[in-house]
């Protein structure tokens, strides 16, 4: 159907333009996509991903390292040179759910979010409150 011709039910139809604006968003979006891989390695290691990323990038990379979900993370602070967080796994699973063998590890991430390091700093059951 042309613009502004009637359809079938004698309603003069004209084009909407959301086509139009769809194929210039698509444009816009690579032209900054674009932009994006021209900038150069020391611009991207200069800058720190956010704390809420760092967070989940700790969880999944250590996901994929011990094969298990992590439950938590109960910690995460800015360093030098990225970032650190603390996670919490089970470790156990057991019945009832309070015995559950849950660990802690710290995770040290670079500024981008890939993990540099990490070790279990403490083994506990769940059910257990620190005396503080």
């Amino acid at each position: 159907m042309a613009a502004d011709e009637e359809d079938e039910t004698g309603e003069v139809r004209r084009p909407s333009g959301k086509k139009t604006a769809k194929r210039t968003a698509k444009k816009t979006s690579s032209v900054r996509a674009g932009s994006r891989e021209s900038e150069s390695e020391t611009e991207r290691a200069a800058r720190r991903v956010s704390a809420p990323r760092a967070m989940r990038y700790a969880a999944e990379q250590l996901k994929e390292l011990l094969g298990r979900a992590p439950d938590s993370v109960s910690s995460v602070q800015p360093t030098e040179n990225g970032w650190q967080a603390d996670v919490e796994v089970l470790e156990l699973e057991r019945v009832p759910g309070t015995t559950s063998v849950m660990a802690t590890y710290r995770v040290v991430l670079d500024k981008e979010g890939e993990l540099v390091a990490y070790e279990r700093t403490r083994r506990y059951t769940r059910g257990q409150i620190d005396r503080r």
